[in-house]
């Protein structure tokens, strides 16, 4: 994928970046795959605000991803690269030697063309999906499956892989993107090699409105705020927040509070925080 410039004709539009999509090579997406996207403005099914700034945003249709990959022993071919709203990465509609289609991440390196197939039997090879039992030592794999038979749930936004670094037991061991070394079961599944899109990242705004058109509205900074509305707020011209740590409008702790629970069972899994340091 490139990144593309524009001419500056606004000062909004002198800034602004995107990308050039060349990776792209289907249009519109399958329509048996596809289904309506209710928006929920961040509120619960109570009707409560949950997650603040959400709200309006261009209409999108979900794209149904296949993420646990259990089709096995059947090769697929890949009929395009498509683009998807709902997320950072591309993904590639393939098609079963039986006919059926199903949409996949698509990772570095996969073009029309090419051959997929998921199961113990396949080859360790980009766009394949096997058990972590049957790869390699030192193999970048992505949509790594946290609890076998669930689906990927780890390694699955633009540009991002983890490496597999040992075997041992009926563990394996991955360092993520984060930097963590965490245990996986074996016979967990995973897809060989980098998500692609890696330019991601590297994509300017430029304006707030597109930050709109993703649905995300504007946040107010609470040092901007009067005492009565933030705890950060107050104070003549510009000021500290005075207080020892940043603070929730709530006045809960905010910006680096730890909240992951200390007896976790999972913690056992975890060899290495991304942080550096090991749980104890």
């Amino acid at each position: 994928m490139g990144i593309k410039t524009y001419n500056p004709y606004t000062p909004s539009r002198r800034q602004m970046t995107g990308s050039d999509f060349s990776e792209i090579t289907k249009k519109t997406p399958e329509k048996s795959l596809t289904t309506s996207l209710k928006k929920n403005a961040g509120r619960n099914n109570q009707g409560k605000i949950t997650v603040r700034h959400r709200g309006g945003g261009s209409r999108r249709k979900y794209r149904i991803i296949d993420f646990k990959r259990n089709k096995d022993g059947i090769p697929a071919t890949v009929l395009g690269i498509e683009y998807d709203p709902n997320r950072t990465a591309n993904i590639a509609l393939i098609c079963y030697a039986d006919g059926e289609k199903a949409y996949i991440l698509a990772p570095e390196g996969l073009t029309d063309g090419m051959k997929v197939m998921n199961g113990a039997e396949a080859e360790v090879r980009v766009g394949n999906c096997l058990p972590l039992s049957e790869i390699p030592v030192g193999t970048q794999v992505h949509n790594v499956e946290l609890y076998p038979g669930r689906g990927g749930q780890l390694v699955r936004s633009a540009g991002n892989s983890a490496q597999l670094m040992a075997k041992e037991g009926k563990y394996a061991t991955l360092r993520l993107p984060s930097g963590e070394m965490r245990m996986v079961p074996l016979n967990a599944r995973a897809s060989i090699g980098v998500v692609g899109n890696g330019d991601h990242n590297l994509i300017n705004l430029g304006k707030a409105g597109r930050k709109r058109h993703m649905g995300i509205r504007p946040t107010v900074r609470g040092s901007v705020m009067n005492p009565n509305d933030h705890p950060h707020g107050g104070g003549e011209g510009k000021t500290g927040i005075g207080r020892p740590g940043p603070s929730t409008p709530w006045g809960k702790p905010a910006l680096g509070l730890k909240t992951r629970k200390k007896n976790k069972q999972s913690n056992k899994l975890i060899v290495r925080r991304r942080d550096g340091k090991t749980i104890k």
